[in-house]
């Protein structure tokens, strides 16, 4: 099946992790996806391992390094998009930087206050300036273009740090006012809550914390969200609104690479 087939997709930050799972995800529907990410090179996860796992999957890679740090990269993406495609159909805003150490709980006083920029301008920021630039592509697809930004559980409770909390719930609220800004154009944006997701930071950090992975969704079957939401017959209607991998999973019927439905977030908030 290639119901993506001819759309063009930007995932940022997919050298690994959910990134590499919506890359591949999107790949295997046949769209032309541009990883972007900072590691490059024969490395297993770099961006050009990505591309050449999303070419293998059926679909198009194209690896742009990209520090989504500084602004000017980030334009060179957009500029390069620009002139190779001439629009872009899928926006998926997932890039992240996880803080060295990481802010595994404790109070915000005992964290660098440079977790704040790692986490909030990554996170949020970047996702802000990306968009920004990828606005007259979005428009130039027409309707049935849209923006996913990769959210959390995180932006309704208490996970990890406030930091990155207020990262999270930011980042639900530019969603929800850019749809407003971007309904009059046809071009839809929400947010995606993943639940417990096995990237490989995360099996790392469980391993050595004797954590319990059962429960965890895949980035892949994350990233399948993301491609039934890009096919999905009433995108606009959903526009502004949170979108649960869960919820996506019982309604479309995809499932990860073992077969299984995505598992349902344990502390899941109503």
């Amino acid at each position: 099946m290639t119901s993506l087939a001819g759309k063009i997709a930007v995932v940022t930050g997919s050298s690994r992790g959910i990134g590499r799972g919506t890359a591949l995800a999107l790949g295997e529907q046949g769209a032309t996806v541009y990883i972007t990410g900072r590691s490059t090179g024969d490395g297993e996860l770099t961006i050009d391992r990505t591309a050449e796992l999303v070419d293998e999957a059926g679909g198009r890679g194209i690896a742009v390094q990209t520090d989504h740090g500084d602004d000017a990269q980030i334009a060179a993406l957009f500029d390069r998009v620009h002139a190779d495609e001439g629009k872009i159909d899928i926006l998926v805003n997932n890039v992240y930087k996880i803080p060295d150490p990481p802010a595994w709980g404790g109070g915000f006083w005992d964290h660098p206050v440079s977790i704040w920029d790692d986490q909030v301008g990554i996170g949020l920021r970047a996702h802000y300036v990306a968009s920004w630039h990828a606005a007259p592509l979005l428009f130039a697809s027409g309707p049935g273009a849209f923006i996913c930004n990769v959210s959390s559980p995180g932006g309704q409770s208490y996970h990890f740090s406030s930091s990155y909390g207020a990262g999270k719930a930011g980042l639900d609220r530019l969603s929800a006012d850019m749809a407003a800004e971007l309904e009059p154009k046809g071009v839809a944006c929400v947010s995606l809550y993943p639940g417990s997701v096995s990237t490989e930071f995360i099996v790392a950090a469980s391993g050595a914390r004797g954590t319990d992975l059962d429960g965890a969704q895949t980035p892949l079957v994350v990233g399948r969200s993301i491609a039934a939401l890009a096919t999905a017959s009433d995108l606009m209607e959903r526009s502004g609104s949170i979108q649960w991998v869960e919820d996506l999973g019982a309604e479309f019927g995809f499932v990860d690479e073992h077969g299984r439905p995505p598992p349902a977030y344990a502390k899941r908030q109503h």
